[in-house]
């Protein structure tokens, strides 16, 4: 195939490597609606099977009135949320995309960490007082190794 006068075919090739890879990457982005793990709606945690569970035992738990998803699992701030936000994408991505993913989901030490420091912040007037007991550094005022059952109802 002859191209017409002045066209230069690299010009052609890395237009159409860009068309496709920009059609492929919006593709992607809306059927897996995306954009929804931006926000802070419980229900876009939910989007993955594995996260089925954890949604439906949170609707039926004592924090569903006070709290959401990332309530609980990211930190407050915006930039480190955020930051949290992308790092968890990343290794959901690349847990479902492998299929090498914990099922039930389990969570990460760094992730467990946030989670007991917005437990300690939500509940620092019943937990104010509490001394921490000598130990390792996460076992240190671990909610989560005696209230496993709080966020998501009774563990299975």
């Amino acid at each position: 195939m002859k191209l017409p006068a002045g066209l230069d075919p690299r010009a052609l090739g890395a237009s159409l490597s860009l068309g496709i890879l920009l059609g492929t990457g919006l593709t992607t982005l809306y059927t897996s609606e995306a954009l929804s793990y931006l926000s802070d709606d419980p229900r876009a945690c939910a989007h993955c099977h594995v996260m089925r569970d954890p949604y439906d035992s949170w609707q039926k738990a004592s924090h569903h009135a006070h709290a959401t998803c990332n309530g609980c699992h990211l930190p407050h701030s915006i930039i480190p949320k955020y930051l949290s936000k992308a790092e968890n994408g990343w290794w959901h991505s690349k847990g479902f995309t492998l299929q090498d993913f914990h099922e039930p989901i389990r969570i990460r030490p760094r992730n467990r960490a946030i989670l007991n420091s917005n437990c300690r912040e939500c509940h620092r007037d019943l937990v104010g007082g509490i001394a921490p007991h000598r130990g390792r550094e996460e076992d240190l005022l671990d909610c989560v190794r005696c209230h496993a059952g709080a966020g998501h109802g009774p563990p299975r």
